[in-house]
Formats: structure tokens, sequence, C-alpha cells
């Protein structure tokens, strides 16, 4: 099995205090630990995908959630302690989901992936749909537990459970 790991929206406005819509301190937390992960991949030389909201002005997640990682915003890029290296990807989304409208199931299917490794935030959000379609496109998933993080803990934990029990994916610490 081919496996990929799957960066979600370590972005400015999510991980920094000054961000737009800051995740707290939990997401500052996982930093360290997705490094690890990112050294783990690179020295199997296996892919590393980000995936970073790209939001326009007039997006209807606004309605929802406080205008965020705009296009070509300083908050839209990804946080400097886990740039991506030339030999990486990097795809944009407007919507929860990795793969809703993405360039991602092409690209892992391209590199002859099967199994994905996601970490990033928010747990609840973006993690659990990006888990779901993964799963309905018969990857196998895993979730690194110290390597994800939500602004809203019981959200958080009930997504764990949810990706677990009810999606088959593997809960999993780092090593």
């Amino acid at each position: 099995m081919k496996e990929a790991l799957i960066v979600i929206d370590m972005l400015n406005d999510f991980i920094k205090k000054d961000g737009c819509l800051y995740c707290g301190e939990e997401a500052e937390k996982i930093v360290s630990a997705i490094q690890k992960e990112i050294a783990a991949f690179r020295k199997k030389r296996m892919p590393l995908v980000y995936v970073c909201d790209q939001h326009l002005p007039s997006d209807l997640e606004f309605k929802m959630f406080p205008q965020h990682c705009l296009v070509g915003s300083k908050g839209a890029e990804i946080i400097s302690e886990l740039s991506p290296q030339k030999e990486d990807f990097v795809i944009p989304k407007r919507r929860f989901s990795a793969f809703f409208q993405t360039d991602l199931d092409l690209t892992l299917r391209e590199l002859g992936v099967n199994r994905l490794v996601l970490v990033g935030v928010c747990t609840n959000i973006c993690l659990l749909y990006t888990a779901a379609d993964a799963r309905m496109r018969n990857y196998k998933v895993t979730i690194l537990k110290n390597c994800v993080a939500s602004f809203d803990l019981s959200a958080h934990k009930f997504a764990l459970r949810e990706m677990e029990k009810t999606l088959g994916c593997v809960i999993k610490y780092q090593k």
C-alpha cells in the first residue's frame, strides 16, 4: 500500500494568534508533532499533500464563519514552520472536504496512493468531511490524534469517535 500525508488547513488564519479564525492553543500545540510526521514522510520519500482553504470574498461559508483564508492573503498561507518543498503538492479548496471539486483524488490516484494519513485542523470540520469523502472513495484512512485539533474540544472528541466508529478510520498517536 502506498501512503500519503495530507496536511489540512495549517494556515496562518487558523494557527496564528492574530489569524481571522484562530483555532486556539490546541492548534498551536500540534505544529511540532506535524513537523515530525512531515520529516518522516520526506525521509521515506512518501508524498506530502497540503490542502488549503482558499476562499473568494463572496464565499457563502462566510454566512457561518468569519471571513478567512482569502485567496492571495497572508492568512491563507501555510504556516512557515510547515513550509512545503518543491516536490510537495499544494491543493486549494473552498469547502470543508479536501475532495470536493479539487484535484486531490486525481493527484492521489496518479501517485498510486491508497492509504491516507490526515493531520491538521479542524478535527470536526475539514478533517471529518475529508475523512468521510476519502472512505467513500475506498481510501484507508489514519488520523494521528496528536496531530489534529479544533477550537471546540467536545466536537473534536465527537469527530474522532465518528471517524473511528462510523467511517472505519484508524485513530492513533504519532510515534
